[in-house]
Order: C-alpha cells, then structure tokens, then sequence
C-alpha cells in the first residue's frame, strides 16, 4: 500500500492539499514534519495518515493544544 495524508477543514470535511504518496509511514511522517506550517497557514486544520484507505491516526490538529 502507499501512504498518503487526507487533509480536513475546521468542519472536518476534506479538503484538497498535496497529493503525495509515499513507500512507507517514516517517509510521509517526515514530509509531514517538515511541512506542516504552510499546510496549516492555507487553511488545512487536521491531517488523517491513510495507508491506502485505512486509516493509521488522526485526525490530527495542526493547531497548538
């Protein structure tokens, strides 16, 4: 399976963002590590870590706590 992010709103619902697969969950928690600011500054709220179409965690918000 490839890994990817689903990318959602305030509301929760799904929003476009970048559209990158990676080989394995290390490689996409990387790019996510290093990009997430710019994610959060175009209006993404949270971030799900898809393996295919499962779900491996989240959502996860880009806001502080």
């Amino acid at each position: 399976m490839a890994f990817r992010w689903r990318y959602l709103d305030a509301a929760g619902e799904q929003v476009d963002g970048p559209d990158h697969q990676f080989d394995d969950q290390q490689q996409a928690e990387d790019w996510f590590a290093a990009g997430w600011r710019p994610l959060r500054e175009s209006g993404v709220d949270a971030v799900t870590l898809l393996d295919g179409d499962t779900e491996v965690y989240g959502p996860m918000s880009l806001h502080e706590a």
